[in-house]
């Protein structure tokens, strides 16, 4: 009985490996290639979502850094029924606070438009939220201690320096 129920937990297991491999393939990745050079992409990964008008219209295929300029290059396909203008432009969102990121087409008003492998040169990085929270916070902090600072000149006790003798010389003299 044991080993039944071991076979069969099994065969459930592999049959749940089988659906997730297939369930990331998706049908916009039957679409064109593109590609894209961001400063930073912080949170997108292969697989994230390539909207247009908030609608999906393909996947992010791969991601790389490129050693010469240190831009993070991506290639995303998108649908063969969209054809997008050679000014278009791609920008990495988030879907909110917490959500996960995806790149956003924005379609230019060329009307020459891109071929298969083209790239999309009007491009803007992912904002991190934590950079931009101790930005903040720093700022906060900073505009704090100037203000802090004066009140604590003016409530600074006189100084405690002894001053010379009458004189100007030694107290002997």
């Amino acid at each position: 009985m044991e080993l039944l129920v071991g076979l069969v937990t099994a065969a459930v297991l592999a049959v749940l490996i089988v659906l997730a491999l297939v369930g990331r393939q998706h049908p916009q990745d039957q679409g064109y290639p593109l590609h894209a050079s961001f400063g930073h992409i912080d949170g997108l990964s292969v697989g994230s979502d390539v909207r247009l008008a908030g609608v999906t219209v393909g996947h992010v295929q791969s991601m790389q850094v490129d050693p010469h300029n240190f831009q993070a290059n991506i290639v995303f396909s998108v649908s063969p029924d969209i054809q997008l203008p050679v000014d278009s432009g791609a920008v990495i969102t988030s879907d909110s606070l917490l959500g996960g990121k995806y790149v956003a087409l924005t379609p230019g008003g060329d009307t020459a438009l891109l071929k298969s492998g083209g790239t999309i040169s009007e491009t803007q990085g992912a904002i991190s939220l934590e950079q931009l929270l101790s930005k903040f916070i720093f700022s906060v902090t900073d505009t704090l201690q100037k203000k802090a600072a004066p009140q604590a000149d003016a409530s600074a006790p006189p100084s405690s320096v002894a001053e010379p003798p009458p004189g100007g010389g030694p107290a002997g003299q």
